[in-house]
This record gives structure tokens, C-alpha cells and sequence, in this order.
């Protein structure tokens, strides 16, 4: 297996609640996020989600497809949303949510590991196209959100200087 860890910021000029909302309410991705074929809850967790697993699939700019189980482990609205993923990626995913002025800052920490053997084998060669990848579809996510809000949303990837396996 392959690490990855990357690190995606947005900036949006809109409200913690609203753009919390938008990320917590992931079964709506599909409508306006870019890349995302289909999130199925196969789970319920307690009343606030604790526990809930959500099935992913994600179809990016290269000629793939990922699909994975995402747990809900940690909830604090509106400031923080943590799971972790089991299946063609595993990690954990950590969403936190600040204010800063009239803004909130998303940062979203996503450190995974593929298991497609295919992936793995190609790493060495492939690796900064599927950094590219990632980048284009958290940039499909800042635009959606842009949309779906009607607030100017900035998107930029911390991760490009994080060693891989760091």
C-alpha cells in the first residue's frame, strides 16, 4: 500500500453554519460536487451520524474510479467532522471548520492509503498524477460549493509541500 497525505484550505465568504451544512450533509455531494458519482448511507449512527458509514464513489479526471466505506467517528458542530475510510482507499479523513473575518476556513486533512494493486504498482511513476487528480477534485469541490452557496470559495492544497508518507 501507498501513502498519501494531503491537505486541502477553503476560503469561503459565507457563514461556519452554512458551509458546515453543505460538508455534513454528504449524501447532497452528488448534486454539487464534481466527481462524485454516489454516497449511500449503508449505516445509520446515533442521532448526531457517530458511526453512520457511508459508501463512496468518486470518478475523477483520470480514468478511474474509487469507491470506499467512510465511518463517522468524531462530530463537533459546526467545527469538526473526522471518519475513517475502508476499501480502495483507507485512512482517515478530518474536516475543521474556522472563522477568520467574514470567512471560514475549511481545512480537510486526508490521509489514506490506496489498496488497488494496480495504484500500488504504478506509484512510483504515477504518483504526482494522482496528487494532480486529487488537487482537480477538491477544486471541483471549492466550485460547487462556490455554486451551491452563491459565495466566492478559495481553494488551495496545502499538501504540496508534505513529503509523501509524512
Amino acid at each position: 500500500m501507498k501513502d498519501y497525505n494531503f491537505v486541502t484550505i477553503w476560503r469561503a465568504k459565507a457563514p461556519i453554519e452554512s458551509v458546515w451544512n453543505e460538508i455534513y450533509h454528504s449524501q447532497d455531494w452528488p448534486t454539487w460536487w464534481k466527481g462524485v458519482e454516489n454516497v449511500v448511507e449503508t449505516r445509520k449512527g446515533d442521532e448526531r451520524g457517530v458511526g453512520s458509514i457511508h459508501r463512496y464513489t468518486w470518478k475523477s479526471k483520470l480514468p478511474y474510479r474509487l469507491s470506499f466505506d467512510m465511518e463517522t467517528i468524531r462530530i463537533e458542530p459546526p467545527r469538526l467532522l473526522e471518519g475513517i475510510a475502508i476499501g480502495e482507499l483507507q485512512g482517515r479523513g478530518l474536516w475543521q471548520l474556522s472563522t477568520e473575518g467574514d470567512e471560514t476556513i475549511v481545512r480537510y486533512d486526508w490521509n489514506v492509503e490506496t489498496t488497488k494493486r494496480w495504484m500500488n504498482f504504478l506509484s512510483p511513476i504515477a504518483r504526482p498524477l494522482f496528487e494532480w487528480n486529487h488537487k482537480v477534485v477538491m477544486g471541483w469541490g471549492a466550485e460547487g460549493l462556490e455554486k451551491r452557496l452563491g459565495a466566492r470559495v478559495k481553494a488551495r492544497e496545502a499538501s504540496d509541500s508534505i513529503k509523501p508518507g509524512a
